[in-house]
């Protein structure tokens, strides 16, 4: 350490200097924890996505062999493919592929989208009849709230009416990525067919679903050029409304009827549905707000409020929104347990510091730990870093590493200043003596997270933080204890504090000489 400046003595000859960083970290920090992100967990990519076909009237069998295989094998020419999954039953089949842990984000994304295109380039050596396959690889969505939509007398028109104006004017809040719809039910177009007609007509169920299948397609018809342009012609003949359906002919016995005559036709949903939402044992909507990647849960959680509380009163009579899931309150509470356990370590730290130094070399000690803590949140808003579940906890285990240097530092300077030392050499004098083994100590305890920080997997992706926030902190507090703690010494521990300092250690060694 003898090479590199000593920065003690640096700090106590450019006092003016370091009163102005230390108020503009101070103030900076504050600015940056104010405005850092808050998440309840740290954002991570899940390395998988899901493939479903559906093929009605296929076996189990046949969905494996003629569906999935062929799909398994082209996922299996990725680079960063560690395995896939496949299911299958009569009628259905589900793969799951499974990228390397730790694939880096921008690798990630480039791999789901080679993964679409073969997917996409197989579709159309898919057996007839078979529907998909539908990808999904947006498992690293959360919802931060959801709200149910419900009321006594609304059917699943009204909800669904309802729920879509709802989500129109969210999607409009800042910080909102996408608003989800969850347990709405597919609109269908039912064709209930009397069987009791079907058989005095003689008129085969097959002949109905032919001649539905017939009118409703969409056939080419060639086109017309002319000299300017070219018209495309085209056969009128798909349905657009329920009369279309019923007007469908049909043959029966020599005679022409429709299907109106022997089917009722109407609208409505799927029934029974694939799945829906409850609450308090009657049927609702649930609007699910996922968050900007950059956002900060707490302002949006103000924002939505705000805006539901509006859209509440325009809904009609008897229809209620109800928040069942407020992820803001989570993180609101997480915050408040580090701000209480800081005030608790200050606390401990004056008490101890108080008994065992003064109460003058109580203050130094204790005001390095807010420097540090701002420093860390300048760090974590720059590197764009959230407030979540593992950075809390981290600056939680760092509060109580983060006074060991101070502690050092300003005993090092009482020790020396006791021995006869004027006050500028005793504040640097630990730059010399103590802080080289601060900082191998610092650099140890911070090699000790090395391990999750560095790990190539999901649980390294979401822990990780722990070793950049506690790393960050106790480096900043090994910087604060050799520059800001020899200042704050010179500044706080006047001289009439060392000359009773130095009173009681010649009366002490005196004592010591004299039972000698």
């Amino acid at each position: 350490m003898n090479r590199i400046p000593n920065l003690s003595h640096w700090a106590v000859t450019h006092r003016s200097l370091v009163l102005f960083l230390l108020i503009a970290v101070l103030v900076s920090g504050l600015y940056a924890f104010l405005n850092l992100g808050r998440l309840e967990d740290p954002s991570f990519r899940v390395p998988t996505m899901t493939a479903v076909v559906v093929w009605p009237g296929a076996t189990a069998q046949e969905v494996q062999d003629q569906a999935l295989n062929p799909i398994e094998k082209k996922l299996q020419e990725l680079d960063q493919f560690d395995n896939v999954r496949t299911f299958s039953r009569q009628g259905y089949g589900a793969l799951s592929l499974w990228l390397d842990g730790g694939t880096p984000k921008a690798e990630q994304e480039a791999a789901w989208y080679q993964a679409r295109k073969r997917i996409a380039d197989l579709r159309g050596e898919m057996p007839a009849g078979v529907i998909g396959p539908q990808i999904n690889d947006e498992y690293s969505d959360v919802y931060s709230l959801i709200w149910v939509l419900q009321g006594d007398g609304f059917g699943d028109a009204d909800l669904d009416r309802e729920a879509e104006k709802i989500k129109k004017q969210l999607l409009g809040v800042p910080m909102v990525a996408k608003v989800q719809v969850l347990g709405k039910q597919p609109e269908k177009v039912f064709v209930e067919i009397s069987h009791r007609k079907l058989a005095a007509l003689g008129i085969p169920l097959s002949a109905v679903f032919d001649a539905l299948a017939r009118h409703n397609n969409l056939t080419p018809a060639g086109s017309v050029d002319t000299r300017t342009d070219r018209v495309l012609v085209r056969v009128d003949g798909a349905f657009h409304t329920l009369d279309d359906i019923r007007s469908v002919p049909l043959e029966a016995q020599g005679r022409l009827l429709r299907v109106g005559d022997i089917a009722e036709v109407r609208r409505g949903y799927e029934d029974p549905g694939q799945y829906r939402i409850r609450h308090n044992g009657a049927d609702s909507l649930a609007l699910g707000v996922v968050m900007t990647h950059d956002g900060n849960i707490l302002t949006l959680g103000r924002a939505l409020k705000e805006r539901m509380a509006a859209i509440a009163t325009t809904l009609p009579v008897g229809l209620e929104l109800k928040l069942i899931a407020d992820q803001p309150r989570v993180v609101e509470e997480s915050v408040w347990e580090f701000e209480r356990a800081f005030i608790e370590a200050l606390v401990i730290v004056l008490g101890v510091c108080f008994v065992g130094l003064g109460w003058r070399a109580g203050v130094v000690v204790a005001t390095s730990v807010p420097v540090v803590l701002a420093a860390v949140a300048c760090v974590m808003y720059l590197a764009g870093w959230n407030l979540d579940r593992i950075s809390l906890g981290s600056l939680i285990i760092a509060l109580g590493l983060l006074v060991d240097d101070a502690i050092i530092a300003i005993e090092t300077m009482l020790v020396k200043l006791e021995a006869g030392f004027d006050r500028l050499q005793a504040a640097s004098f630990a730059w010399t003596s103590t802080a080289f083994p601060m900082l191998t100590g610092t650099l140890l305890t911070v090699a000790g997270f090395m391990p999750v920080g560095f790990a190539k997997s999901i649980s390294g992706e979401y822990a990780g933080g722990i070793f950049w926030v506690v790393g960050v902190a106790l480096i900043a507090s090994w910087l604060v204890a050799v520059i800001v703690v020899p200042y704050l010494g010179l500044m706080l521990l006047p001289d009439s504090f060392i000359a009773r300092r130095r009173a009681r250690h010649a009366a002490s060694r005196r004592a010591g000489e004299d039972a000698i």
